[in-house]
């Protein structure tokens, strides 16, 4: 496998998060399953990027993933050459109460296409 470039992970502050880009990294398809798949791992649970199976090429999976982190959905953290996802629930949870509740059900009938 290829090593991975160093990249600096920024993740906003809670303070710093912002309802119109949290909505804005939660309104597509394939961002939203990414989210749900997340919260099925429950609080402490993580993910590689490259175990996501995602109806999109790799680059494009990853400009997913940046743009749930820049907004603050997810962390993130290298771990050799793999990349962890992890959803920020508590922060979310805090910032913007019941917000997840009422996304998470949504997209799992997106991802199951109802």
């Amino acid at each position: 496998m290829a090593s991975r470039t160093a990249t600096e992970l920024v993740h906003p502050e809670r303070d710093q998060l912002r309802f119109t880009t949290v909505l804005a990294a939660l309104s597509d398809p394939v961002r939203l399953a990414i989210v749900v798949r997340l919260a099925d791992l429950g609080p402490e649970g993580e993910q590689a990027c490259t175990t996501f199976e995602l109806p999109v090429s790799k680059s494009t999976q990853s400009g997913h993933f940046k743009v749930l982190r820049e907004a603050g959905v997810i962390r993130q953290r290298d771990e050799g050459t793999r990349r962890l996802n992890r959803l920020r629930r508590d922060d979310l949870d805090v910032r913007f109460p019941g917000l997840l509740d009422l996304v998470i059900p949504q997209g799992r009938q997106v991802v199951s296409g109802r």
